[in-house]
């Protein structure tokens, strides 16, 4: 019987099941990943607005982990929307409490709607605390502007900010460049401290889906949890989610959302089934 391998994912809710918790799950077993959830924000949402939050306890999200550390330890983990200064705080504790691994970090600070998910004192204790421990940090444009205080219109912008970032503490950088105005690819940048890795992929038209970060972050850390190094896991995730996109389908009203079945296909594409 073979051990399945098992990822963590600490973030916020969604009702329509597009972000958040539910994508992140979606992701993890259609890579073949068991997963365990730790919620922090209760986000009223769909795929077009956000009508409201409510941030859990910090108690109760230390007690969450608690159980599943009495359970089973993951190999791989990542963190989303985290709401305030206090529950970054205590995930980046029980990270170190717990020995867990160095966590992928989505820096969800506002939702693609202008919704904030994380408050301008969670945004500092993210630089304090949990930048500082991140195997990867995943920004998209607007958030590494957050982050690094760079005002970003091209690739040269984003190496720069990457450079900030990384300063802070991350193992790796990976800025997203799908809010960039290309007009053909959509470009994103690995930087490991060492190399300037350029990711390009031809832009799927549309207006896009729901959670594509979300996915992205999600995907990276099943294969992390798989076994696979950063760079490899960075290229296994954004195949799966191109392809997740590509795939996207219409669900009532709203965005579209990500197909992580078709997503899951790049795993046999690439020989990487198993």
């Amino acid at each position: 019987m073979s051990i399945q391998p098992l990822a963590l994912t600490v973030a916020g809710t969604d009702p329509c099941g597009g972000a958040g918790i539910p994508a992140d799950l979606k992701t993890f077993a259609a890579l073949g990943v068991y997963g365990f959830s730790v919620v922090t924000v209760v986000v009223a949402q769909n795929s077009s607005q956000v009508l409201g939050t409510a941030v859990v306890d910090r108690e109760m999200v230390g007690r969450q982990i608690l159980a599943l550390m009495a359970h089973s330890r993951p190999q791989a983990m990542k963190t989303g929307a985290l709401g305030n200064a206090e529950i970054v705080a205590e995930v980046a504790s029980a990270i170190s409490s717990f020995g867990l691994p160095a966590p992928v970090v989505d820096p969800v600070i506002l939702s693609s709607g202008g919704a904030r998910l994380l408050d301008k004192q969670g945004e500092d204790a993210m630089r304090k605390h949990l930048l500082p421990i991140a195997a990867l940090v995943t920004p998209n444009v607007p958030e590494a502007q957050a982050l690094s205080a760079i005002q970003i219109q091209n690739v040269a912008a984003m190496r720069e900010a990457a450079r900030v970032i990384y300063k802070m503490g991350p193992r790796a950088v990976l800025i997203k460049g799908g809010h960039l105005a290309a007009p053909q690819l959509a470009v994103d940048l690995l930087y490991d401290g060492q190399r300037y890795i350029e990711l390009a992929q031809e832009r799927i038209e549309g207006s896009g889906a729901h959670g594509t970060g979300c996915a992205l972050s999600a995907a990276i850390t099943a294969w992390l949890a798989r076994g696979a190094e950063m760079e490899d896991a960075v290229r296994k995730g954004k195949a799966f989610v191109t392809r997740a996109l590509r795939y996207a389908f219409q669900l009532g009203a709203g965005r579209p959302l990500l197909n992580p079945w078709a997503g899951a296909q790049s795993r046999k594409d690439n020989g990487s089934d198993g």
